[in-house]
């Protein structure tokens, strides 16, 4: 549905120019949004997905080892929309300790985004709201290391910014000017609490996340905040209970058509086209992360049973690879202390999975040795190729 240009340009000077910055009108859309039947059903599906993906987290014997790895993938893949060339292993290695293959400013800023999400989750389970002092707050967590430490971290930007382009006069796209930035938060704030209408929560995590992103209100660090938005709003309200949904490989994957459908809300409000747009990268996402928590759940199993069957060996070896289903790389002296093992015992056992095909060095060598849980990190690994 076309409608009018949803906010207003206003001239600002910056940088020895003048351009025109968007400043948006507060949600929720006017007219209505005109949710149709192809659309109602989209959405429909989206949430039925979601609850899919949420009652996996109950089938699982042990759901906090399959969340360290997905806060994990997520946080690489967002980071990797920002360019960060940090992969699943480099993050891993960096958490024993161990030298990653890129740059360690790449590697700070998705375990940035780790601690981010995580810091966020804990607030909201200690009954803290989703409000503008959390997103401040996950902001400075988000940006405490790294490239981005220097840009202001937990504070709304005091000067002017802009999306593209080498300056505000070539830039794609210009957000409000600083000093409507505190006002456009706390209308944005309002809407996430129903103040104004109560609105759906998968449609209102959808409307929220533009605009957020609109507003670009930080200096750094909005589109690794804005998506994470999208996951707090599902989780804190009880759609679902765990950060299990990463959208950012489906934002990656359509990046032009999503900065396109950015563009096309604020100047003519087809809004509707968004819905749209993200209930499909809502059912896709929650597809794929059912997917592969099955076969890493299956995976499990099936390793667990050939380790049984290796007798008096097994209760040992079974320690190592549970603990490798939650650091699925590490470190022989890791392992030591996440399992209480003695160093001879847990070396023994090492060499057991990898008789087995389970593990495999990575290092060769006879001291400070590296280990990978092979099959586990192929899976994860899967579908974290992005386009350029």
């Amino acid at each position: 549905m076309k409608r009018e240009l949803q906010g207003r340009y206003v001239t600002v000077s910056t940088v020895g120019e003048e351009v025109k910055a968007y400043l948006p009108s507060p949600l929720p859309p006017s007219p209505p949004l005109a949710v149709d039947g192809a659309l109602q059903a989209k959405l429909d599906q989206a949430m039925l997905e979601l609850g899919c993906l949420g009652g996996m987290s109950g089938l699982l014997p042990d759901v906090g080892q399959f969340l360290y790895m997905y806060i994990r993938k997520e946080a690489v893949l967002s980071s990797m929309i920002e360019g960060t060339q940090s992969s699943l292993s480099d993050l891993l290695m960096f958490e024993i300790d161990e030298s990653p293959g890129t740059p360690l400013d790449d590697v700070h800023e998705v375990s940035n985004y780790v601690a981010a999400i995580n810091y966020g989750m804990k607030r909201l389970a200690d009954g803290f709201p989703l409000s503008l002092r959390l997103l401040r707050e996950i902001h400075q967590v988000l940006l405490a290391k790294g490239r981005g430490n220097k840009q202001f971290p937990g504070e709304f930007r005091r000067s002017q910014n802009w999306i593209g382009g080498s300056r505000p006069g070539n830039a794609a796209f210009v957000p409000p000017p600083a000093a409507a930035v505190p006002e456009c938060m706390a209308q944005l704030e309002l809407f996430l609490h129903d103040r104004q209408t109560v609105t759906p929560v998968l449609v209102k995590a959808a409307l929220a996340h533009v605009q957020f992103e609109t507003i670009h209100p930080f200096l750094d660090g909005n589109g690794r905040l804005g998506r994470l938005l999208i996951t707090l709003l599902l989780c804190d309200s009880g759609i679902l209970s765990q950060p299990l949904l990463y959208i950012s490989y489906y934002f990656k994957l359509h990046r032009p058509f999503y900065y396109e459908l950015l563009n096309e809300v604020r100047v003519s409000g087809e809004w509707e086209k968004w819905l749209d747009f993200f209930a499909d990268a809502v059912i896709a996402s929650a597809r794929q992360a059912i997917k592969v928590t099955r076969s890493l759940h299956k995976l499990a199993e099936t390793d667990r049973q050939a380790i049984s069957n290796l007798g008096r060996a097994a209760a040992s070896v079974l320690q190592i690879h549970q603990a490798m289903l939650a650091h699925p790389i590490a470190g022989a002296r890791n392992l030591v202390t996440f399992t209480g093992l003695s160093p001879a015992t847990a070396n023994k056992a090492l060499r057991q999975l990898e008789k087995l095909g389970i593990v495999e060095e990575l290092t060769r060598q006879k001291r400070n040795r590296l280990f990978r849980y092979r099959r586990y990190m192929d899976i994860l690994n899967a579908g974290m190729e992005l386009p350029e």
